[in-house]
């Protein structure tokens, strides 16, 4: 319903929006110099993933509404690690990861995608070395949810969102050094705007706790 380059670029304003979130809800006030820094890191992606833009009103919608759970989800797990409640992030994982194994199974019954799942074992395509590359990405699933609460703990949710946008722009450069993806001008450019931008924005973190 969209091209993969428009979900990219919609992906990378998730920090407008989780900036909108604090502002909103716990009346949290940000240094002008942030604002800014965060202008290059998003118009960099932009033009790192520079390609075909379409989408249809309801690739829109979804593409919209996954942006904003991302950073409502982003916002609660550095609140339920920080506030109050202080959750560890072996906790946090604990209870929110068979809610999200239930809401995906529903899905995936709703699309059509888990009889589509039956009829391939009833083929005999679940072969040990599927079924091997499937709990190895659960594996890797599990460590990187963990790390990934741990670092949203410490770092803040705003600083995971744009280290999000940094993923993007490294998933690039990868692609473009072990499966041959071409890179032009503007996407290259893009990639050294949205590193220019994170590096002034963790500056300016640093000199904040630093008192600089």
């Amino acid at each position: 319903m969209v091209s993969i380059p428009f979900h990219q670029v919609m992906r990378a304003t998730t920090p407008v929006f989780t900036i909108l979130i604090y502002r909103v809800f716990y009346s949290r006030q940000y240094a002008t110099a942030i604002y800014a820094s965060i202008v290059p890191v998003i118009f960099g992606v932009g033009l790192a993933t520079f390609g075909d833009y379409h989408f249809t009103a309801l690739g829109f919608t979804m593409t919209l509404s996954g942006v904003v759970l991302a950073a409502i989800k982003t916002v609660v797990t550095n609140r339920l690690m920080t506030g109050r409640l202080k959750l560890p992030a072996y906790e946090v994982l604990l209870r929110m990861g068979p809610l999200a194994a239930m809401q995906s199974l529903l899905y995936s019954v709703l699309t059509g995608e888990f009889s589509g799942f039956l009829a391939y074992i009833r083929q005999g395509q679940l072969d040990q070395a599927r079924f091997l590359a499937v709990a190895g990405n659960g594996i890797l699933a599990f460590a990187l949810n963990i790390i990934s609460f741990q670092a949203n703990k410490i770092a803040g949710a705003l600083t995971m969102t744009i280290c999000a946008n940094l993923k993007q722009c490294l998933t690039i450069v990868l692609g473009a050094a072990f499966w041959n993806i071409q890179m032009n001008a503007i996407n290259s450019l893009g990639i050294l705007l949205a590193l220019g931008g994170a590096a002034w924005y963790s500056s300016i973190e640093v000199r904040k706790k630093t008192g600089r």
